[in-house]
């Protein structure tokens, strides 16, 4: 997976959409690029955030590991193996829109 940014003008001024992608290769050797997660708009410490995220998510050659999701709004438990805080807020927001 990784991050693709899609620029678009609007009213004259450029405007830079995100979302997380997934490469799959079809038969005869095409490749099939799966939105997985629609961002909208973010900003440069969210883009090096999810850049950072998807570096360690998609690394090659490693197996699937199960995390723990936890909300920001909560501590983390400190027996917690494998803990991912997530900001439900702003995953609402990027999957639905302003409110």
């Amino acid at each position: 997976m990784y991050l693709k940014a899609c620029k678009r003008r609007k009213n004259g001024k450029e405007h830079r959409y995100f979302s997380v992608v997934e490469p799959r290769r079809l038969p005869g050797g095409k490749v099939l690029q799966r939105q997985v997660l629609y961002l909208g708009e973010i900003n440069d410490s969210q883009q090096a955030a999810w850049r950072k995220t998807l570096s360690v998510v998609g690394e090659r050659g490693q197996q699937p590991q199960t995390m723990s999701l936890f909300p920001d709004d909560r501590c983390v438990p400190p027996d917690a193996l494998n803990a991912v805080q997530v900001r439900m807020s702003e995953m609402w927001k990027r999957s639905h829109g302003p409110d």
